[in-house]
């Protein structure tokens, strides 16, 4: 590892952590001005799985779940890769459903890739069920 990856690294890590103040204040536009336009999103434990080849669909996808939860992201243990541009995140999720009122709480792992100084890829896992149950009503 060289210094300038290790800058990289810690720069990646900022970037990821303005995203994720960024979602939780529902700030898409924050959120455009740290990805970029042809960011890839990936979900492959969504129900049906979902992939996202621009960040307006990636928007599309994202923005209705603002008004049914409302919460925080909290990072986690960090990995670095061999390529600098690639970090494994580990985060969770502390909120409330909207609609049921009910605590909404998952546990994440992501793979985020960055070009540029921006988010250009995002793999993330979670439990649905979680969020199913969350927005279930009693």
């Amino acid at each position: 590892m060289t210094a300038s990856d290790n800058g990289l690294r810690a720069s990646h890590r900022k970037l990821l952590e303005r995203f994720f103040a960024a979602v939780g204040a529902g700030n898409v536009a924050e959120m455009a001005a740290l990805c970029t336009e042809d960011l890839v999103a990936e979900m492959p434990y969504n129900d049906p799985p979902v992939r996202l080849t621009s960040f307006e669909a990636y928007r599309s996808f994202v923005e209705p779940a603002f008004d049914m939860l409302k919460f925080t992201l909290s990072l986690g243990e960090v990995h670095t890769c061999t390529d600098p541009s690639t970090l494994i995140a580990e985060y969770t999720s502390d909120g409330t459903a909207i609609p049921t009122g009910k605590p909404y709480r998952n546990v994440y792992i992501g793979i985020w890739r960055f070009r540029e100084g921006r988010i250009c890829g995002i793999r993330e896992f979670f439990n649905p069920a979680l969020t199913a149950e969350a927005l279930r009503p009693d």
